[in-house]
């Protein structure tokens, strides 16, 4: 399958309110995503891990070039460590429990992206 989600960076210690990775991609509607995972209690006795796909509200990605852009002006330089910040803005646009590891995650992420690239219209 052909990668269309860009990585901008990884994160094993992070601002998100997770203990877990969080991996924060760049797509081509010019959006950053973050994508983590987080403990769940689906039953009593049952801890779970559910997938989250988020959307950055303070950045945006320039698909063509593969870069990171602020939305609030800076006079610093921009580096792609910059989306993983104190009190980070962002929303979360899904929330997946069928989904098992990262990579099957990634997977969707890279679907959803595949669309974006195909049907840009739609975004």
């Amino acid at each position: 399958m052909k990668t269309v989600a860009k990585l901008i960076h990884q994160s094993n210690m992070t601002y998100i309110p997770t203990n877990l990775p969080v991996k924060f991609f760049g797509l081509p509607d010019g959006k950053v995503y973050l994508l983590y995972a987080r403990f769940c209690i689906i039953r009593p006795e049952k801890t779970d891990l559910e997938f989250v796909i988020a959307e950055h509200d303070e950045f945006s990605f320039d698909y063509a070039s593969e870069k990171l852009v602020p939305k609030a002006e800076t006079r610093y330089p921009v580096y792609r460590e910059m989306v993983d910040k104190p009190n980070p803005v962002y929303h979360i646009l899904d929330i997946n429990r069928d989904v098992k590891s990262y990579a099957e995650a990634v997977a969707l992420l890279n679907q959803k992206a595949i669309k974006m690239s195909l049907h840009p219209e739609a975004c």
